[in-house]
This record gives C-alpha cells, structure tokens and sequence, in this order.
C-alpha cells in the first residue's frame, strides 16, 4: 500500500464567474491560468509582492479603517458592494470534494473584502458594535468567514499568487485582487497572530520581551543566521559508511509500500508501542502486552499476548488505561505507568513486568523526603539505555520536577520483591530538581550520552547537560502553543517539539569564542542562534485528517550509535501518519522555503492514511534497515491493528 504526498488541493476555477460587467471575462481567463497547482518563482518581480510607496499605501490603509497598530474598527465586511480597487478586495473560495478526484475550487464570494477585527462571536451579527478590546483578533471575510487568528487556521501563504489557504470550519482560498492588498494582509496578520498569542502589541520592544535579544531571529526570521542551517546540511549528512544513494533518500520519489498488517487481540486495545530494538517489539493495551516479533521488513504476530497480573494485588483496574511502556534491562523488563486518576497523567508509581514470566514483580512508588509525590512522564537514561542489562535507572518528569529515579538502595543493593501493598518499596531520588512554580513540564527525552531535553505548556524547551538537573544550559522560547512532545537526535544537535499543530525542529549547534563546535547541551548559544522550521500539513490534508486532527508523537528514526544519523521524521495527525525526510527538511535553500514571509514551513512530507484514528507510529530500529532501503521500517499501530511499512526502491 503506497501512500499519498502532501496536497494543496485542485485547481481553483472561475467557471462560474459573475458577468455583470463585460471585462470579468478576460480576467476570469487570467485568473485561471494563475491560480492554478501552487508553484514557487525563485525570482519574483519586485513589483508583483511589493507596493511603489509604501507611505501612499499606509496613508491608504488608513483610511480604510482596517486593522493598524492601533486598534482601529475594520469596515463593514457585509458591505453589497465592495470596492474593487480597495487594497483588501478579495475573492473568497472554498474547496469541496475532500479528497475526491471530483475535488475542486468553486468561488464562494466572487467580490468581498478582508478585514482584521476584535468584535466577539457574540457581535456577528451587530455590525454597529464597537470592537472589544479583550477579544482576540479575528480574520473577518465577507459574510463567510469570522475566525480568531492562531495556529489552528493552518494558513499557508503563496506570495507568488497572491493567494493564502486556511481552514475555518472548511478549507478556503483566499485570492488577492492586488498585489498591496496581499502585503498588508500578511503583515497585519503577523502582528494579530503575536497579539493573540502573547497578549501583548506587536512592537520590536515587545517582540524582545518575548523572545529574549539572544533569540531576536526567531521573532525576526528574515534577519535570523541561517548559516548553522548550510553548516548541518553538509556536516551532518547520511553516514558515509553505509554507501546509500543520494536519490534514495528522497522520501518523495519512493513508495512506502509492502504494508505488513497484524490485527491485536480482540481484548487488546492497544494504547501505545514499545519498539525493541532486539528481538521482539511490544503492543500496550488495556489489559496485557502483545509480542510481536522484528524482522527486518516488520513486526509480525508470535502468537503471544501476556495479560497483566499483579502480586497480591485485588485491583483490577490498575492497568486499565496505561500511559508509558518503558523497556529496560536488554528489553527483559517493562516499566509501565498508568495514571491514578483518569484524564489526568499524572501517577505515583510504575509496574515492573518481567516480559518472560509476564508478571508485575514490583510495584515501584515515587517518594521524596517521606512524602509520597507523583510523575507524569518516564525515559530512560539515555538513547540506547534500554539495550544495558545492567540498568537500574531512569529519568522521571512532573510538572515542577525533573529527577533520575534507581531501583536500588543507597548501598546499590536491588529491593526485594513486593509480596503486598504493605511492602511496596520506594524508588530512591537519586539527582534532581524541585523547581519552583511556572515550569510547567510536559514531556522530555534524552539524548545519546543523557543530556535532556524537556518541552514545557508554555511552548519553552529547555536544555539539560547530564550532570545538572538544577539549571538549563539553553532555553529557546516559545512560539504560542505548548509542546507536547519532544524527541532529541542521539547527538543531541537536533530536536523536534510536537505542539497540536506544527512540529518545530531547532538546531542546537553553535561555535563557542574558541572556534570550537558545541551543543545548546553543553554551554549558552550567545546571540548566534538560528530560527527554527516548522514541520506543518497544508490546509486541506489538515482537514482531510479527521477530528482528532492534531499532531501526535513527532520523532526522529532510531539510531542508537555515534557517527550514524537519523534520516526521517515521523508524526501522528489523525488518520494520517506523516514522514518528512530529514536531509531535505535541513536544508536552507529547500523549495518550501523560497519567498516565505516568516518562519519558513516545510509542506513536503508523505501521507500513509488509515481508516481510523492512528495510536502511535514509530521507526524500527536502524539495525533493521535492509541493504536496499534507505529506512528501517515504519510501524503504525491503530487500536485494533498494527501495520509495519518499508521504503521500496521503486519509483512512484
């Protein structure tokens, strides 16, 4: 089964344009052939994105009564005849027939205007009303469209036809009568994305305050260094041990194919995956693990489902809805948390299940100085930690914490096994650190050598060197939206935050003043920082991925070595699990970057759809990377089936 590239939807048509007045025809015609498939001109003329006198248009923008800097009412959207000279004349489409090979374009006000405007939901209909101060900014279009400005608009902007896509309860185009009116339309959003976002005017002050004078780039991405970007592309390319083609790493021009499907145990549920990186990978369920078997196409079925079972224990429902498996021990023993109220992450120990005997053998609980406290996330030590039969550690995570957990006593001798509730033992604090109210933590991960990194509900990462957990070495800012996931190259020069609509991916290499190559792990960047890429779906894939249609999960491939890197990135949305090639995504002169305005996106990925809500999906560990394919497989887990998929040689 091939699955599908990114997609921008057919193209638009004028079929049905008004004809009223005698010269829409040969527009229409123009229009037509411009606003076709989205292309990029590498070079476009200055005239066509830029207006002569910029003081001419600003006078001219204000008297319109749009949105300025300050907050000034924005004209009558509904207004029946809207002047088609105004920079802010658009025509407003809407696209109809998903993914349908009938899908299309069809005008839905053929003449109508933009405006930017702070009235609540509850003004619509009141076009007298005076805007509300409090109230978020809204992108107001015609009668159709009332939507606040943020992140969940997914708008995708295309300078070169003067055109910008969104979705607002459906997927709409909006297309530019002029080239100003485009302009000011992106700059003026910009600022209401910022106000809504941080509560504050978008002034250069502000924009400092935010992201701190270090992190100006990120606020400022056309004046960001991007020389770290063209540094990582060459420095960090495939391993040149394993001799791979150029051409096969192009993610775009192979098929995923040969999809390998296991369905779970009717019992199962499955909630997460475990991946071994040895012999056989795990499905965490409501009420047991199933053990599939790795090869080097898959996972396949061993037949074996082992059912949870505590010692002494009368509470049924202790693993009825598991959070996190964590394998340790050379993937002999599981760590399993399940949350102690449901909706909620948070809990006050884990489950050690020998995977041979498939019994919990110790039920852990999280103390520290006599009091019982709780952890909302587990990882292991480092990358590749899971692989040491010897480890008796792990990294723990809650809200205001993060600390290294030992399942042994201070004189390193393993506890005895719990025989009753009466004897569960306490996992000793090892190193760590209470932090004061505000941090806020979500997820983490760890790198190769146990650096960690930690995403927090305020959108902040932070980096951890592994010998202090008491203060950040580097803390890049956040964009508005909290991270709920995080994943760390096992070198640690790269990271990739999750948030409900867009993977961010940050370059963590600097020089120091010594000309030395370092990482945000282990020393302060300086002010040499450059502007992240976001990973994000076009409108119309965003809505085609279903209700549940946020990003889930985001991670590199599995490698577990020094010298090799990882080649793909992966995320759940929905329905839909998304790869981007990796070398193409580093890369700053990539196609998805040419003339964007602000953070540069990249939209090339590929689509592997299922046909209901996905789980988890994971890369296999590299080692299962066949001669002829540039990637481990892919494993998709959905809640009552797991399909394995490996990259082909084959063209599409």
């Amino acid at each position: 089964m091939g699955g599908s590239h990114s997609r921008d939807g057919p193209d638009l048509s004028d079929s049905d344009q008004y004809t009223d007045e005698e010269e829409e025809d040969e527009q229409s015609q123009s229009e037509e052939e411009e606003y076709a498939t989205p292309t990029r001109n590498p070079n476009p003329s200055p005239s066509a994105s830029t207006p002569q006198s910029l003081d001419a248009l600003d006078r001219k923008l204000k008297s319109l009564h749009l949105k300025y800097s300050n907050p000034i009412s924005s004209p009558n959207p509904k207004s029946p005849n809207p002047n088609p000279s105004s920079p802010n004349a658009v025509k407003l489409y809407l696209h109809v027939g998903g993914s349908n090979p009938s899908a299309r374009w069809v005008p839905s006000e053929k003449l109508t205007a933009f405006s930017f405007s702070r009235r609540g939901s509850s003004d619509e209909d009141d076009s007298d009303s005076s805007p509300n101060p409090n109230a978020p900014w809204c992108l107001v279009v015609g009668s159709k469209i009332r939507a606040p400005i943020g992140p969940a608009l997914q708008l995708k902007s295309f300078p070169a036809q003067k055109r910008v896509d969104f979705v607002a309860d459906g997927v709409w185009a909006i297309k530019f009568l002029h080239p100003q009116g485009y302009s000011f339309f992106f700059k003026q959003y910009q600022d209401c994305l910022f106000e809504n976002t941080y509560g504050v005017e978008a002034t250069q002050e502000n924009r400092v305050k935010v992201y701190g004078k270090d992190f100006i780039g990120w606020a400022q991405p056309d004046a960001a260094d991007d020389s770290i970007w063209e540094d990582a592309k060459e420095s960090f390319g495939p391993n040149p041990a394993k001799k791979t083609p150029r051409s096969a790493l192009s993610i775009e021009s192979r098929e995923l194919l040969e999809e390998f499907e296991e369905e779970a145990a009717a019992e199962l549920g499955i909630q997460s995956l475990a991946l071994g990186a040895l012999d056989n990978s795990f499905l965490v369920g409501k009420a047991g693990i199933q053990v599939v078997k790795n090869f080097s196409h898959g996972v396949h079925g061993k037949g074996v489902a082992v059912k949870f079972s505590a010692p002494g224990s009368s509470n049924q429902n202790l693993f009825s809805t598991p959070k996190k498996a964590l394998l340790m021990r050379a993937e002999t023993n599981m760590l399993l948390m399940s949350p102690a109220n449901e909706g909620k992450p948070h809990t006050t120990g884990v489950n050690q299940i020998d995977i041979e005997t498939g019994r919990v053998v110790t039920q852990w609980k999280f103390e520290k100085d006599g009091a019982d406290i709780t952890m909302r996330d587990i990882t292991n030590d480092s990358k590749g930690a899971q692989l040491d039969p010897s480890e008796s550690t792990f990294l723990g995570l809650d809200d205001n914490r993060l600390c290294r957990w030992d399942m042994r006593d201070r004189h390193g001798i393993v506890q005895n096994l719990a025989d009753s509730a009466a004897d569960t033992p306490v996992l000793n604090w090892t190193q760590g650190h209470q932090f004061a109210r505000g941090t806020n933590f979500q997820c983490f991960a760890s790198t190769g050598d146990g650096s960690i990194v930690v995403g927090s509900i305020d959108g902040k990462i932070r980096l951890y060197s592994k010998s202090s957990m008491r203060m950040a070495k580097t803390a890049f800012p956040g964009l508005g939206s909290p991270i709920t996931h995080v994943d760390v190259t096992y070198d640690g020069k790269w990271i990739l935050g999750t948030t409900d609509t867009y993977l961010v991916l940050i370059c963590t290499i600097f020089i120091d003043k010594d000309g030395k190559e370092k990482t945000g792990f282990g020393g302060r960047m300086g002010n040499r920082i450059a502007a992240p890429r976001l990973l994000k779906l076009t409108p119309l894939d965003s809505h085609l991925a279903g209700v549940n249609n946020k990003f889930r999960g985001g991670q590199f491939s599995w490698v577990t070595e020094n010298g090799k890197q990882e080649r793909h990135l992966v995320a759940t949305v929905g329905k839909f699990s998304i790869i981007w090639n990796f070398e193409q995504v580093k890369k700053s002169n990539h196609e998805c970057y040419l003339n964007q305005e602000g953070l540069k996106s990249c939209y090339c990925y590929k689509i592997i759809p299922k046909e209901e809500s996905i789980v988890d999906s994971r890369f296999m560990h590299d080692k299962f990377a066949v001669t002829d394919s540039p990637e481990a497989p892919l494993v998709v887990a959905t809640p009552m089936k797991v399909s394995s998929f490996s990259i082909s040689s084959r063209r599409l």
